[in-house]
């Protein structure tokens, strides 16, 4: 399964099955986590058990204190790190779906039940439940391109497949609170447009934007 195929199959999962991640798969979420912390100064944790990460009658109401394991996201504590974490998490979300697992990106979870390590600088931003959804998830109701790219009538196909792209982007209460301008220079432009965990979500849209862009890129030889 190439990115783009992911990206597309991907849903946000919150109900899951009794059954725990195979020890292959286990290993090759591990060596992605351990690649995308190099490359983004984070502190990635997979856990294989979620302990009582969901016990928040809120987490359990929404069926995520079913999920077994939960990927901890931590980081050096800035003002980058929130998008940091959205950008490179979102990758190991994309493999897990390209490994047959589920997952959910979860603001609401016991933040001291977290069986994780945080050195000092560092700080907890969100978790990522994961595991054997009990459904594959639906579709998110989504803005339109012009929406979120005024301009993008006129840009050229590589952006237009990003938009796309990033418009399948999971947000928090799928808010999708960004746009997205290409500038007179040709440099992509992306703006927050602030709400809960916009930082995170920004992340995510720029990697998924990425991701398209590239791949109309590549298959254009460009």
């Amino acid at each position: 399964m190439d990115v783009i195929q992911a990206i597309r199959e991907r849903h946000s999962v919150r109900n899951y099955l009794d059954k725990k991640i195979e020890q292959d798969k286990i290993q090759a979420l591990k060596a992605k986590i351990e690649e995308v912390n190099g490359k983004g100064d984070l502190h990635l944790q997979l856990l294989e058990d979620a302990g009582k990460t969901f016990n928040r009658l809120m987490s359990r109401a929404m069926g995520l204190g079913s999920a077994p394991s939960v990927i901890a996201c931590v980081g050096r504590d800035d003002d980058t790190l929130d998008e940091r974490i959205g950008y490179y998490g979102e990758q190991v979300v994309l493999l897990a779906q390209d490994l047959g697992l589920n997952t959910c990106w979860a603001g609401t979870y016991s933040k001291s039940n977290v069986p994780c390590d945080i050195a000092d600088g560092e700080r907890l931003s969100i978790v990522i439940a994961i595991g054997y959804g009990r459904n594959q998830g639906s579709a998110h109701k989504s803005k339109t391109p012009e929406q979120v790219a005024p301009d993008i009538e006129s840009a050229p196909e590589w952006f237009k497949f990003g938009v796309e792209m990033a418009l399948l982007a999971p947000t928090a209460i799928n808010q999708q609170k960004f746009q997205i301008r290409l500038d007179e220079k040709g440099e992509v432009e992306f703006n927050d447009k602030g709400g809960v965990l916009s930082k995170i979500d920004l992340g995510i849209v720029k990697y998924h934007f990425e991701a398209g862009a590239d791949h109309i890129r590549a298959v254009d030889g460009k």
